[in-house]
């Protein structure tokens, strides 16, 4: 795998994360307690903001260099 790639891979990587957790953590307050959290709601809520972040990222990182 080209140095880019890998490069693009790990930027892309922490862009999602970061989405995801964010996504996650603007989902908490919908709840009165932490008991009533449906985490299954929250995990695939934050699961597809991972996804469609890396798919944004294609269309160019500007933190990877070409």
């Amino acid at each position: 795998m080209s140095d880019y790639r890998k490069n693009w891979w790990r930027a892309a990587g922490i862009r999602a994360v970061k989405t995801m957790a964010q996504t996650a953590v603007a989902m908490l307050p919908a709840a009165a307690t932490i008991a009533a959290v449906d985490w299954v709601t929250v995990a695939g809520t934050a699961a597809l903001a991972g996804v469609v972040s890396v798919l944004t990222s294609l269309a160019g990182l500007p933190e990877v260099n070409e």
